[in-house]
């Protein structure tokens, strides 16, 4: 049986090293910084950790219905989307994960963006 990324990269530990990472990033951004003002960082980078590890292949999953309603009123735009995962990308790659790996798992995400998006750029 193949490794899945999740095993492959360590599991929960260095996943939780990837997200908070991500996270001092997307803090500082322009664009997506303002989504996180009012927002327990905590508890938000214990569940980025879980959907993250679950996109790798690990123990924790997500379903579509629950991705759309924690985004729900959130009044992401594509924009914020693109800059959020531009800054997880670029983070993956510097946490050395390879090219191949950082592309699955990029596609994974993307094809969620239907149940993150709900604003309009202006």
């Amino acid at each position: 049986m193949a490794l899945s990324l999740f095993d492959k990269y360590g599991g929960f530990g260095p996943v939780s090293k990837i997200v908070m990472a991500f996270y001092d990033e997307a803090i500082d951004s322009d664009i997506i910084g303002p989504y996180f003002e009012d927002t327990d960082m905590r508890q938000l980078v214990d569940h980025q950790t879980k959907f993250i590890a679950s996109v790798m292949g690990g123990p924790a999953s997500y379903s579509d219905d629950v991705l759309r309603r924690v985004h729900d009123g959130l009044n992401i735009t594509q924009v914020a989307f693109n800059e959020m995962t531009r800054l997880l990308r670029e983070t993956l790659i510097a946490f050395e994960l390879k090219e191949e790996d950082v592309d699955l798992i990029m596609f994974e995400i993307e094809s969620k963006a239907n149940l993150i998006i709900s604003g309009r750029d202006k």
